[in-house]
């Protein structure tokens, strides 16, 4: 089929045609992703129809030669790029700029030069050969962005006026609505976008359609997805058909799913040009690929896969000789990234076997995290994970890459939990305490349980007492647990002694220069900030345990009787920081100039007055003192990379905004505090009287239970208190380093720090010392690719609690076989864990981010995750639903303290509600009620379609 290919209409980056095999990756500008794509197949030997690629200077010249459509475009291109210069919440008129740079294209004659060029590339192919016109813009087909179906393909195009004309409508397409929001809502600067036009030998197809290389359903890189039918594959792609749909095993071929659809109609060539759809005869409900041709179909996938690098949505045909031919690829931008680990590397599908499989945990989303890591954040994690596993008597050759379970993926913290899952106390322990945690996570690891793949290996407990048993004396854990027992106010004192010195000891000595600062932040991360856990988790622990004593000594299921008494509960760092801001909100409402500024304002702006000495006296000392005692604190705290509240307080601004507008005295934080305190007294009173009917000794004992419970549960938050104190004092000094390589030219600004690591701050620090020209330039495109990625990652909505190391997700296996276990029953209703019990039905509000977001008193919160950087929020929401958490997880036990009903580990809840949307919470039977079931937003997607772009 092949033939001599058409002429070079000019050379290089001046090229109006090119032929199809001389292209390749480093092309894109001039030839756009679909076009360099099939180049790069060609190149590999893949069959791949002849054909040739107007280029975007094509694009360009009849942009260039119109006295109408430049200015068009260029108001478009303004009108876009300054609303995604300004951050505009308000999107301008897509549709309308789209609109209208479509009409100035279509309007626009296509210059000679250019027309002559395809007439010559054209007629090299043969005379009136039919071909497919595929639109092939820059801005499409990249790792990050796939652009599906969001220009124009024309198929049996014969002759040059059609071919021609079918180029001007892909140039048009290039401003289709949805391509152009999509390349908004990546920040892609429109007018640095173009568009080249493939023309390709047509292919008669007996049968066609879509394959992926890996499964996007399930995310296994060991499954290989087609969905194929009769006829073109416009059918398949343009959704007309229910084609036949066939998993394969990319290991061993094997067929694992097959599910016949209706296919019913077959889109077909017509002599002269075009196409069109034709009924199929009921003979045609039998499979449309053999077996034979599936295993070689997903052969000719991995080949791609394997070129590329990375999995591929391809599309393919079959012409009526047999001959399988690939019409286009790119890459799979929906799969999650496969976790990568120092003890396992990711498994390549066609490498290994199913019995090397490893299990990974999202450590991120279990901190309340869903939003990625800066590099730095994750370095610092990496060191102190280092310093838990050589603590335990783990080896760690490497301190800076992590322990061997640790890992890392799309930028967030995952840890290979393998090796308990297969021992028989991690079977026993580890969920139980994920169940109170994180109660999703839990179900998916009791489901990896019934897994032949991870059956028990380990069936004695000495191999984790041998790593735990030294921790725990070496920090004297028997003598703290002994000591809160038998006098646990002394307890508290030493507990508060440590506190102290912890805090006090965190800053350097002063006058240190600035690579002792560097080396002082890294020893905190790397040896320091460990010691908190030891020292106080025992006591929270404790405190939960004697819990859990008073519930056995009473009887029965005693859980509903037992969540009063941890309401209102003392020694809570994250409630009292919300109480003091509550405070600091009464009395500026004292305060005319305070109260409005803070109603008038923007909270930016406030924040840049407080900075700059100029807020209203009463807010500016109020303010300074709670950012004294908190300011180390903020959304997403565990990454040092995140600005802390003393460096942008408008959130803190915002939320005392809305605490001004909560008018009803009886619902004021510290009346319902000090309310839950009351009654839990009174529960206990009530617990210890019935304990007490059945025996003194045993009512002595439910009273002693539940005065320790009490006195210590609300310690659970301080290990990570202390955790963000010290990370906040590492935050500090590097910044101090960023600033010093931002004074040398080495960083753009003090910030790009946390676009490095250690490592790299440390070479860039030695460089300035030594007085050379240092890495520069190099470093400063190293943080400006890593700026980009991590905008990219941010722009992810759905994080996989637990991914296989084959990249298949459990959770998603359990949705795609028709598992009714996601959270939703057949009456609309959202089940979850019950996490703080009481009624509320009121308006929701979906909030992803806290920073400006403004919740309303009484509204419902809806959530993906919450840390404490979201706790202020909590003193005005009626409600709380969460997609993560557990009964005992930090979003569960803050809204217990603030009396506000709460479920938590409800699925996707933050896209199937709206906000605005009437909701009933019951906390206590861990269900979300709509108040019009049917308005629930569905998310799915149809099998196999790729969701637009990652809002």
């Amino acid at each position: 089929m092949a033939q001599q290919g058409p002429p070079l209409a000019g050379t290089g980056a001046d090229a109006l045609v090119l032929e199809l095999r001389g292209l390749g990756a480093g092309m894109l500008a001039l030839v756009g992703g679909k076009a360099a794509n099939l180049g790069e197949l060609l190149s590999a030997g893949l069959p791949v129809p002849d054909g040739f690629c107007l280029t975007t200077v094509g694009y360009r010249q009849a942009i260039g030669a119109s006295d109408t459509l430049l200015p068009a475009l260029a108001g478009v291109y303004a009108a876009l790029g300054e609303a995604a210069r300004a951050g505009a919440e308000d999107p301008p008129d897509i549709a309308g700029l789209a609109g209208t740079a479509r009409a100035a294209i279509l309007a626009a004659p296509i210059p000679g030069t250019v027309a002559q060029a395809v007439e010559q590339a054209y007629a090299a192919l043969g005379p009136d050969v039919p071909v497919a016109v595929r639109s092939s813009a820059t801005a499409e087909d990249l790792p990050f962005a796939s652009f599906a179906g969001q220009q124009d393909t024309y198929l049996n195009v014969v002759g040059v006026p059609a071919v021609l004309e079918a180029v001007r409508h892909c140039w048009a397409s290039l401003w289709t609505d949805r391509a152009t929001a999509y390349r908004a809502s990546l920040g892609i600067d429109p007018a640095g976008v173009a568009l080249a036009v493939v023309v390709q030998r047509m292919v008669d197809a007996e049968t066609a359609g879509v394959m992926f290389t890996a499964n996007p359903l399930t995310g296994s890189r060991r499954q290989v997805m087609l969905d194929a039918s009769p006829g073109l594959g416009e059918a398949v792609v343009s959704g007309a058909v229910n084609p036949d749909h066939f998993v394969v095993d990319a290991l061993t071929g094997r067929v694992v799913e097959q599910e016949l659809g209706a296919k019913g109609i077959e889109v077909r060539p017509l002599p002269g040009g075009g196409t069109q759809i034709r009924e199929l005869p009921e003979g045609h409900a039998a499979a449309c690929l053999t077996g034979s041709q599936l295993r070689a179909l997903a052969s000719l996938g991995l080949q791609a896969q394997e070129h590329f690098g990375a999995p591929q949505d391809t599309e393919w045909a079959i012409d009526h000789a047999g001959v399988l031919w690939l019409t286009q690829s790119r890459p799979i931008t929906t799969l999650y990234p496969v976790p990568r680990s120092n003890g396992a590397a990711g498994l390549a599908p066609r490498a290994k076997s199913v019995a090397g499989t490893r299990a990974y945990l999202c450590f991120s989303l279990a901190q309340g995290l869903t939003r990625p890591l800066t590099p730095m954040g994750l370095a610092a994690v990496r060191l102190i994970a280092s310093s838990v596993a050589t603590a335990a008597g783990f080896p760690v050759p490497d301190p800076r890459s992590g322990p061997s379970p640790y890992a890392e993926a799309g930028q967030r913290i995952y840890v290979d939990f393998t090796t308990p899952i297969r021992s028989a106390i991690g079977r026993r322990i580890i969920p139980r305490v994920f169940d109170i945690m994180e109660a999703r996570t839990a179900a998916v690891m009791r489901r990896l349980m019934e897994d032949p793949a991870f059956s028990v290996t380990r069936r004695t407990p000495f191999g984790l007492l041998r790593h735990v048993a030294p921790v725990a004396i070496r920090a004297k854990v028997p003598t703290t647990l002994v000591h809160a027992l038998l006098r646990p106010r002394a307890a508290l004192h030493r507990l508060d002694q440590f506190t102290r010195d912890f805090e006090a000891s965190l800053a350097p000595d002063t006058g240190v220069d600035t690579m002792a600062r560097l080396d002082h932040a890294e020893s905190l991360v790397g040896s320091r900030l460990f010691l908190i856990v030891p020292a106080i988790l025992p006591l929270p622990a404790l405190g939960f345990a004697m819990l859990g004593l008073a519930g056995k000594l009473l009887g029965g299921n005693a859980w509903d009787e037992l969540q009063p008494v941890i309401r209102g509960l003392p020694h809570n760092v994250t409630t009292e920081m919300d109480l003091e801001l509550w405070r600091l909100a009464t009395a500026i409402q004292e305060d005319a100039d305070s109260r409005t500024a803070l109603l008038t304002e923007n909270p930016s702006d406030l924040a840049a007055a407080f900075h700059a000495g100029e807020l209203p006296a009463r807010l500016d000392a109020g303010l300074g003192r709670f950012l004294d005692r908190y300011g180390q604190r903020s959304v997403g705290e565990i990454d040092v990379g995140l600005p802390r509240w003393l460096e942008e307080p408008a959130h803190i601004l915002g939320v005392l905004a809305n605490y001004l507008r909560l008018d009803n005295p009886a619902l004021a934080p510290d009346a319902q505090f000090g309310k839950a305190a009351e009654d839990a007294e009174v529960q206990v009173a009530r617990l210890v009287a019935r304990a007490a009917a059945r025996g003194r000794i045993r009512g002595m004992l439910v009273a002693a239970a539940l005065r320790r419970a009490r006195l210590f549960a609300g310690l659970r938050e301080l290990p990570k208190y202390l955790l963000v104190t010290g990370l906040g004092e590492v935050r500090r000094q590097l910044l101090l380093v960023g600033r010093e390589l931002e004074q040398a030219g080495t960083l753009e600004c003090r910030e790009d720090v946390f676009f490095l690591d250690f490592a790299e701050a440390r070479q860039a620090l030695e460089d300035k010392a030594r007085d050379t020209e240092g890495p520069g330039q190099g470093l400063r495109r190293v943080v400006a690719a890593r700026r980009q990625e991590y905008a990219r990652e941010l722009r992810r909505r759905h994080i996989p609690r637990v991914l296989l190391s084959d990249g298949t997700e459990p959770e998603a296996v359990r949705a795609a076989v028709g598992n009714s276990g996601d959270g939703a029953s057949g009456n609309g209703i959202l089940a979850g864990s019950p996490a703080s019990a009481g009624m509320v039905t009121a308006p929701a509000r979906v909030i992803l981010d806290p920073v400006g977001a403004r919740l309303e008193p009484g509204e419902i919160l809806v959530a993906p995750s919450t840390d404490p950087g979201w706790t202020p929020l909590f003193l005005t929401a009626g409600g709380l639903v969460m997609e993560m958490g557990g009964a005992n997880s930090h979003g569960a036990v803050v809204a217990r303290e603030y009396g506000i009903p709460a479920v938590v580990g409800v699925a996707d809840a933050t896209a199937r509600i709206s906000t605005g949307q009437r909701i009933t919470v019951d906390g206590g039977a861990g269900t979300v009620i709509p108040e019009h079931p049917g308005t629930l937003r569905d998310g799915g997607l149809p099998r196999g379609a790729e969701p637009p772009a990652q809002a």
